[in-house]
């Protein structure tokens, strides 16, 4: 979360700071109107920012996904720029519509209307010329953008709404792209402020049109098909194994990737449950009846179908020299645990290490049971050599922290894995760190959502 906080405030204050060296005098404003004038442009500046930067990560970049902690982390900084984006372009509206409401209802007296300063450049003549069309296209991109962003927060709407509607963001954009070309002060753009800007609008845009043509992720696909479907009704959990006969680079256990079917689905996040092997070239994913989406995977999916999967995206994936590792994987939570366990039982058996294996301990909270899978799960943990505790809510209660410490003498020396609800993941992180765990470093947790 560090450096989601690190991302997103050092990003409007980088902007904020080369705003007020392009026009150091903003502050000092001679009456309401000169300082409406300096908020407008600063407002429309960090919107135009924050909008731009949750474009250009809609395209889900390699570069900043380690730095980030992971794909998750970089959708939840997506999530907060879209948000700030919103807050800020709200704040423009009003700072731009108020005070001529308030002259309006007589609150204000509109200043005396001087003569416009000579415009020498042909570039700066042809912008003035469209003054008036940026700021009505401007004005309805808003209206539209607030109302698009506003489904993609509200959970209760459908995914399916939500999935065909996200993409007209990229619309939005691109006319609020030629309103802050045509309307930020002409003086900018010879500055830091505006070579920074042109580059962020000019990225953005591009990042729009590959949206829209449904480019993301292209370089990473690849074809596959449904191999076999098995159903736990218990768990009301679905577990599909699909075979990649070419293409796949290979993955890290506890990564995940995007599985694409229907094309009016539009591609979902799973986390792979099986470690890979080029000879097999097959993929597992587990998934569990959720949401609006998922609970409709059983009826549609059948072996034999086309699916695409694009990946492998996550950095959960167990890396670090601490001498006893901690799983918690909560219900579906479960899955990149299970990937990770049949990695280390095929490193025993190809190459067996002498040494003293690392201890592992992995707690399987769940509400729903199993003796199928809790089967399967024991016969992954046996063949890894970890030590598997599984709690059914129902008969053993809840997992906390005060049960893991009891039941791992060392955890202080070691470090924590979870996946699962993210409320009860941060529960346990809060607990651990308030009993000295260096929570920063060895606390990590998958934050995915796409929304």
């Amino acid at each position: 979360m560090g450096h989601i906080k690190i991302a997103f405030w050092g990003a409007l204050a980088l902007l904020a700071a080369l705003w007020l060296l392009a026009d150091p005098l903003a502050l000092q404003p001679a009456g309401f109107f000169a300082l409406r004038g300096s908020m407008v442009q600063l407002s429309g500046v960090l919107a135009m920012g924050c909008m731009s930067l949750a474009m250009i990560l809609a395209l889900r970049p390699r570069w900043p996904e380690r730095w980030l902690g992971g794909l998750d982390k970089m959708y939840r900084l997506h999530k907060w720029l879209g948000i700030g984006g919103l807050v800020l372009a709200v704040t423009h509206w009003l700072w731009s519509q108020g005070p001529k409401w308030a002259v309006g209802f007589g609150w204000l007296e509109r200043p005396a209307r001087g003569a416009r300063p000579a415009v020498d450049g042909a570039l700066q003549q042809l912008l003035m010329t469209y003054r008036g069309t940026a700021e009505g296209v401007g004005e309805w991109a808003f209206y539209a953008t607030v109302l698009l962003i506003v489904v993609a927060l509200v959970r209760w709407i459908p995914y399916r709404l939500f999935y065909k509607t996200h993409r007209l963001i990229a619309v939005a954009y691109l006319a609020l792209v030629f309103h802050a070309v045509v309307l930020t002060q002409f003086g900018y753009w010879a500055t830091p402020l505006g070579v920074l800007m042109a580059g962020m609008l000019a990225w953005g845009t591009v990042a729009a049109v590959l949206v829209l043509f449904r480019r993301i992720g292209a370089g990473r696909k690849v074809e596959g098909r449904i191999s076999n479907l098995h159903y736990y009704p218990e768990l009301r959990v679905l577990e599909g194994e699909i075979d990649i006969p070419e293409g796949w680079p290979g993955h890290k256990a506890g990564q995940f990737a995007f599985l694409s079917g229907d094309p009016s689905d539009g591609p979902h996040p799973y986390t792979i449950a099986s470690a890979w092997d080029p000879a097999e070239h097959r993929l597992t994913f587990i998934t569990k009846e959720l949401g609006d989406f998922t609970r409709t995977l059983r009826a549609k999916r059948y072996v034999g179908e086309p699916v695409t999967v694009e990946g492998p995206y996550g950095c959960l994936t167990f890396a670090d020299d601490c001498p006893r590792q901690i799983w918690v994987g909560g219900g579906i939570g479960i899955t990149p645990f299970i990937a990770r366990m049949k990695q280390i039982a095929r490193e025993r058996q190809v190459k067996p290490d002498p040494s003293r294996p690392r201890e592992i301990h992995l707690f399987h909270p769940t509400a729903d049971y199993s003796d199928e899978a809790i089967a399967k799960l024991r016969a992954d943990a046996g063949a890894a050599g970890v030590h598997l505790h599984v709690l059914h809510d129902k008969r053993d209660g809840r997992l906390t922290g005060e049960r893991i410490r009891a039941a791992v003498p060392g955890w202080r020396e070691a470090s924590l894995w979870f996946c699962g609800p993210a409320g009860f993941g941060e529960a346990l992180r809060r607990d651990f760190a308030r009993q000295g765990l260096k929570v920063a470093k060895r606390f990590h947790q998958e934050l995915f959502a796409m929304r």
